[in-house]
């Protein structure tokens, strides 16, 4: 969650209150303005409160439209309905929603045999709030793990964590908060993502694992898991260092299976120990909600696991929180029983088909070079053609919002930040007609900008959108 402060100067001004929102008439009815900033002295009628807060949120963006976000910003009615039937159980409280519980261990199930897991039986595994939440978990564990195996050198060994520049920002933060040495390898060139070589060159005898992204945020291109598990292999063989992996799979690990089902990148390969998704992206949930498996029990130590007395039952537990809602594990049992292997195959071909064709006509446009095209997640970059020297990405992001399209545009990391892109990812509700909307938007805009006299971002940090 963003981390906010107060107002330096609170807004004084009351909240503006339309006479007709009172509960009889324009004028007996009428109610005191609220405060913005402060608890009002009293309550307000629910109409009137809910009409205050839906007119402020009418500025907010339309999500459909918001080709920024991996989140998925559309399900069918009946998941919606669900949802609201459990937006009350605490996910939590096992001993008085036991269905609730079930589903839960029927997805995690579900996974563990859709990743290929050697026993799905015997593989573990939650829900968590997200993918971020997951990530934290199997970062613990991979930690954990070494600090068992090098109990005579912990804890003044100090434990590293090697990844590609690109991953998610979620893994900076387990570094941070865990006390964990990140060991980036950089970009080079058209390489935007993680080496193999490279990153077995960083490992050490203190190194807990190697994070795979099976989906960089940044391009939409899937890392090279079994090549980096072949090294990391090599690296054991003249070392003697066993270095796991841990495959962020926030998106791709519900694109592969269905879609690039001859990549080889989940438990098949004996390397591959935990692996992580959000059910809220291409999961095809609304947010919030993720999975952490491990391949077996071994690769979660027990110390992790809170067993609680709560409510009348034991209950193991691994998560960064408590209390959260039900509703998002039942909306994700929903969607997998809704569409099985074959529905979510239909899905994810028809968003890459989407993507694959819009990476293509924005290419026929003249004006940008495209980084990536769609073909792996359903998500390409796209930057301005080396002749173009009237605008710039930041313009296109900028004008394109005036059309109510949300368009990210950012600069690439250590190594080439000489390189500023545009995002587009499609997401299931993204549909073809949209995309038609968008290159005629698009092709409209350039005549504008391609008579600029130059680009009109004076400080691309400020400027940067991007958004995981």
């Amino acid at each position: 969650m963003p981390l906010h402060q107060g107002h330096q100067t609170p807004d004084e001004r009351p909240a503006s209150v339309n006479p007709f929102y009172g509960e009889t008439n324009p004028v007996s009815g009428m109610v005191e303005a609220p405060p913005k900033h402060r608890l009002p002295d009293g309550p307000l009628p629910p109409t009137t409160a809910l009409q205050l807060v839906h007119d402020e949120l009418m500025l907010d963006g339309n999500s459909r439209l918001n080709l920024a976000t991996f989140v998925t910003t559309w399900m069918e009615p009946q998941a919606g309905i669900l949802m609201a039937e459990c937006r009350d159980k605490n996910m939590i409280d096992k001993d008085e929603y036991p269905r609730t519980a079930e589903l839960e261990r029927r997805c995690v199930a579900m996974l563990a045999d859709l990743w290929n897991a050697p026993d799905p039986s015997a593989a573990v595994g939650c829900s968590t709030t997200g993918s971020s939440e997951a990530c934290m978990l199997a970062g613990m564990a991979l930690k954990r793990r070494w600090a068992q195996r090098n109990a005579d050198r912990y804890p003044g060994a100090r434990p590293n964590l090697v990844m590609g520049v690109n991953v998610q920002v979620c893994w900076d933060k387990f570094c941070n908060f865990w006390e964990v040495e990140a060991r980036q390898i950089p970009m080079e060139g058209d390489r935007f993502h993680l080496d193999p070589e490279a990153a077995a060159a960083l490992c050490d005898e203190n190194t807990i694992g190697v994070v795979g992204i099976l989906g960089s945020t940044f391009d939409g291109s899937y890392e090279p898991i079994q090549e980096l598990c072949a090294a990391l292999d090599r690296l054991q063989e003249r070392t003697g260092l066993d270095i796991p992996v841990h495959v962020d799979g926030a998106s791709g690990a519900m694109v592969a299976p269905f879609i690039d089902e001859d990549l080889v990148w989940d438990f098949r390969l004996p390397r591959v120990s935990s692996i992580n998704t959000s059910g809220h992206k291409y999961g095809l949930v609304y947010p919030g909600v993720g999975w952490a498996l491990w391949r077996t029990a071994a690769e979660l130590p027990e110390e992790l696991v809170f067993r609680v007395n709560y409510l009348g039952g034991d209950m193991p537990t691994f998560a960064l929180n408590f209390s959260r809602p039900g509703a998002q594990v039942v909306a994700q049992y929903y969607t997998f029983l809704r569409l099985g292997r074959a529905g979510y195959r239909a899905v994810q071909q028809t968003t890459r088909a989407v993507a694959r064709a819009l990476a293509e006509r924005i290419d026929c446009l003249g004006d940008f070079r495209l980084i990536t095209r769609g073909d792996e997640l359903p998500v390409f970059a796209f930057t301005t053609a080396p002749e173009v020297t009237t605008y710039d990405v930041f313009d296109v992001s900028r004008r394109m919002r005036e059309s109510g399209w949300l368009l990210p545009a950012y600069t690439f990391p250590e190594n080439r930040e000489d390189l500023s892109v545009l995002r587009v990812v499609c997401r299931n509700g993204f549909t073809s007609d949209l995309a038609d909307l968008f290159i005629e938007d698009l092709s409209r805009l350039l005549p504008e900008l391609r008579r600029q006299p130059h680009p009109m971002t004076h400080d691309k940090g400020a400027a940067t959108s991007f958004h995981h």
